[in-house]
């Protein structure tokens, strides 16, 4: 029997286990049938767990929790976490992440919020809505379908079992509009709310901005780079690492080249993907300084991106909404080669973009010290226009308004 063979023979056996699993985990959900679906009731997930209280489904929170204070609704809120432990606001419910506690949680909520997919063999009931805000803006790296062959045939079909759940998907830019049908494998509504983990970067960035300094201690006056780099690794065969050898941005030349640049005295916080962050990874830098800060374990991107000054990333979506409020974005990408054979290409021609793209920190080190904010702004504005974006700050209010009455403003 061949190498081909033999790696066929392996993932059908895969596959087959995780579907008999899935079976078994949804006779749970057919029992939890017993009980009545709370229309008041909300369920909500980012990252099946591990991410805590943050990216959109948060922000729809907030935005319920100040209905309810006000007297003008009253749902409640339940999540589900991995770590009971993460914080969160004293009226959100939260429910350890077990089989048990997702099927009677889901089973008997009138909506789900989730930023990523529900475990396989998750069932719905004809009461209840599904909510997907997804976890990406735009982006640079290929989901789903967009992977061609390099998408695994387990995530196509978990990917196709959630997205037949799901009744709306939430979007903020035309381009998401189109690349969420093979991106999502979705074939259902998407509407027009805008993306709720983005309102905070319109509505509160002086808030955030000072809160962020205050709780580590620095300076009003101090400046960040937020550096997020995403996971490597995108078949169900590999472990997803951000690098398998220490980091190679050199932070120390960095931080030195953004003073002389842009002035001011600046900080480096490095924010790993909330899927690693969760397993309690780490990027090894194998440098020390009081400069670089690790807010990996802060479930929030969004609030970390209002309060900085510059982003760099390699494949992070992330970018493009700090580049949505004028945020100088930097891109170090050392494996581009490496990322796209294991990933596929990329939806961009990432020089085409309006950040500066460095392979190497010489040329990281160039693209700060030659940064030129008008051409920056011109970039940025023929881009928005070009992938069609329309987030404003009211996505959250949206969304509620879809789960009150079930219509969008």
């Amino acid at each position: 029997m061949g190498c081909t063979q033999k790696s066929d023979l392996t993932e059908k056996i895969y596959i087959a286990k995780r579907k008999l699993k899935a079976f078994v985990h949804s006779l749970a959900y057919y029992v939890c049938r017993i009980f009545p679906v709370d229309r008041n009731k909300i369920v909500m997930w980012t990252f099946e767990g591990g991410g805590g209280y943050g990216c959109s489904p948060k922000y729809v929170a907030e935005e319920i929790l100040k209905r309810n204070r006000e007297g003008r609704t009253n749902y409640k809120i339940v999540w589900i976490v991995n770590d009971r432990n993460k914080e969160f606001p004293a009226e959100i419910e939260k429910v350890e992440d077990t089989l048990w506690n997702r099927a009677y949680h889901l089973s008997t909520a009138g909506t789900w919020v989730g930023n990523s997919r529900t475990f396989y063999g998750t069932k719905k009931r004809k009461k209840q809505r599904y909510i997907q805000t997804w976890h990406a803006t735009i982006c640079i790296k290929p989901i789903g379908k967009h992977r061609g062959d390099l998408f695994p045939r387990m995530a196509y079909i978990v990917s196709e079992y959630d997205s037949k759940l799901i009744d709306y998907v939430l979007s903020g830019s035309t381009w998401c509009d189109h690349m969420y049908r093979d991106g999502l494998i979705y074939d259902g509504e998407i509407i027009k709310t805008g993306t709720p983990r983005c309102d905070v970067l319109f509505n509160q960035r002086d808030e955030k901005y000072r809160q962020i300094r205050c709780e580590y201690g620095l300076s009003e006056h101090i400046r960040i780079m937020l550096y997020a780099p995403t996971f490597r690794g995108g078949s169900q065969n590999k472990n997803r690492t951000v690098n398998s050898e220490e980091a190679t941005v050199d932070f120390e030349s960095l931080i030195k080249e953004l003073e002389q640049r842009f002035g001011g005295i600046w900080y480096v916080f490095l924010r790993l993907h909330p899927q690693l962050s969760a397993k309690k990874e780490r990027l090894k830098t194998g440098q020390t300084s009081e400069r670089l800060i690790d807010v990996s374990d802060r479930p929030d991107m969004n609030e970390m991106i209002a309060a900085s000054d510059a982003f760099l990333t390699d494949y992070s979506s992330a970018i493009f909404e700090a580049n949505m409020i004028g945020i100088p974005g930097f891109i170090y990408a050392d494996d581009l080669q490496e990322y796209i054979a294991d990933r596929g290409d990329l939806f961009f021609d990432m020089y085409k973009l309006p950040f500066p793209v460095a392979l190497n920190n010489e040329e990281l080190i160039d693209n700060i010290k030659e940064f030129d904010e008008e051409n920056y702004r011109q970039k940025t504005e023929i881009f928005i226009k070009e992938v069609g974006i329309f987030e404003d700050g009211r996505a959250s209010e949206r969304v509620v308004d879809l789960i009150v009455g079930g219509r969008v403003q």
